[in-house]
């Protein structure tokens, strides 16, 4: 089986959804060897986590495809327009995990998605709610809660399968999101 995992928000390291997402990759790549992992990676600026480039190059069936599409052009790609789906990025796939940012869409692959919280709708102003242009710096610091607004429709649409961190995270997503409890599974995290 092909499995494609978008590690994107692994290169904001330090936080707590790269760090939950890299040790989800790291343990499921040395646990499992016999399917194959494609990694999608995709920023401007940020490099692939050295770590996880280490891990690519040490497994036979781990390859990880970077791209250099700053996240609000995915955001505008993929939860706006819903065009051009990730097997144009990845290849085939059977699976395909996504995390924080962006729901692409999928030509045959099942969907999965990691949901941490959904403090965009329970505490919005405790999360960064405009758009702001650095034209200096040439960079975007985009509307999280719109950014992920947009990418939850999509998930409540087309996930077959919705992972979360947390028993309350879940009866969030039931009460807040309406998602059917069956398709929801708890993956705690490590220490």
């Amino acid at each position: 089986m092909r499995i494609g995992i978008d590690i994107s928000q692994i290169a904001y390291g330090k936080t707590g959804v790269a760090n939950f997402l890299a040790n989800l990759v790291e343990k499921l790549i040395e646990k499992d060897l016999k399917n194959h992992y494609v990694l999608f990676f995709s920023s401007l600026r940020r490099r692939v986590p050295s770590k996880i480039s280490s891990i690519a190059r040490e497994h036979t069936n781990v390859e990880v495809r970077r791209f250099t599409y700053p996240p609000f052009a995915l955001d505008f790609l993929w939860n706006r327009l819903h065009i051009l789906t990730i097997e144009n990025f990845v290849g085939d796939v059977d699976i395909f995990l996504t995390s924080d940012w962006t729901e692409p869409p999928a030509r045959n692959a099942k969907k999965a998605t990691i949901i941490y919280d959904l403090i965009i709708y329970k505490h919005p102003e405790e999360t960064h709610n405009k758009t702001e242009f650095n034209f200096k710096a040439f960079m975007v610091s985009p509307n999280i809660v719109d950014t992920q607004k947009r990418k939850l429709e999509w998930v409540k649409k087309e996930s077959d399968i919705i992972f979360c961190i947390s028993e309350s995270t879940k009866k969030d997503i039931i009460e807040i999101l309406g998602i059917d409890k069956n398709k929801i599974h708890i993956i705690y995290p490590g220490i």
